[in-house]
Formats: C-alpha cells, sequence, structure tokens
C-alpha cells in the first residue's frame, strides 16, 4: 500500500513538533536533533519536517512512499514513460532511513520522490536533495541549475 510524503523545512524544530503533535493529535515517531516524522494512518501519510539544506521554511518536497521494490520500479517507469527527467538513487542513507529514490520536478518545478525504505540508518546522510533536470517552464533554483552541468547519475544528495 502506498502511502503519501511531505517533507516541509522548519526553522524552529521543537516548536514545530509541538505544532505538529497537536494538529495530527500524535507525537513523532523518530525525532532527531534536526529531524521529526510522523507516519500517520489517517490520513495516511509519512509527514516529516527538519531544518537541513532547505533553500527557504516550506513545502521542501513531496512524494510516494512504497512498500515494495517492485512498486518502486512501476512508480519510476510511468514517470519515464511519461518523459519525466528523473534521478535514480540506489542504497541512499537520507532521513535517518536507507531507501532506494527516483527523484521528479513536475512540470511547476515542484520536487517529488517515490521511494521504498528497507532501514534504518544513524546518520541523516546528504544535505541536499539531488533535482532533477527542471521540466520545461518550472524554476528550480541552483539546484537544478548545477544538474543542468552534470549527467542526472552524476547529481548526489538526500532526502525524504
Amino acid at each position: 500500500m502506498k502511502r503519501l510524503h511531505v517533507h516541509v523545512a522548519v526553522p524552529d524544530l521543537e516548536q514545530s513538533i509541538r505544532f505538529y503533535s497537536t494538529l495530527f493529535g500524535a507525537e513523532p515517531v523518530k525525532v532527531k536533533h534536526d529531524y521529526a516524522k510522523w507516519m500517520l494512518e489517517d490520513p495516511r501519510v509519512n509527514f516529516a519536517i527538519s531544518q537541513r539544506g532547505a533553500r527557504s521554511p516550506g513545502v521542501d518536497h513531496v512524494g510516494v512512499q512504497v512498500d515494495t521494490r517492485a512498486e518502486l520500479d512501476e512508480l519510476a517507469g510511468r514517470l519515464k514513460a511519461a518523459g519525466s527527467q528523473t534521478l535514480d538513487e540506489e542504497a541512499t542513507t537520507c532521513c535517518y532511513a536507507k531507501s532506494d529514490k527516483t527523484w521528479v520536478n513536475d512540470p511547476a518545478g515542484v520536487r517529488w520522490e517515490t521511494f521504498y525504505t528497507f532501514g534504518d540508518a544513524t546518520a541523516y546522510g546528504e544535505d541536499a536533495a539531488p533535482e532533477p533536470k527542471a521540466s520545461a517552464g518550472a524554476c528550480c533554483g541552483a539546484a537544478a541549475a548545477a544538474a543542468k552541468e552534470k549527467p542526472a547519475e552524476a547529481v548526489g544528495g538526500c532526502c525524504s
């Protein structure tokens, strides 16, 4: 079963943990010095906040978390079939987890990740999430510009 993922960059982690815990009526399932995550069933969402590598406070990226590698391959295949420029990462460490991922920018430049998590990690991972090449008309900032100068496979990073 798939789960929506939303990652929000926040300026004050403790204040945001209190806010979202009240909003969701639940405490986070994972809290680190720079990160917190809720795995909610109603609504079914993996909601994460952090103080790492964001260009500015607000929604950093959205995504779909899957339960199997086969589901990840299916979603990545759909994106590629639609002609989207994707960036695949295997066995990456990000957000205190080990995952396989596919990243894409939607036509408006919103970063999406599809990912399959297969283990926990003791470190957050890289500081910046990778960006596939921007879709036509998208404005994605410095990371997208860097992606244009390098092949997609060379752009490294993290995050969910």
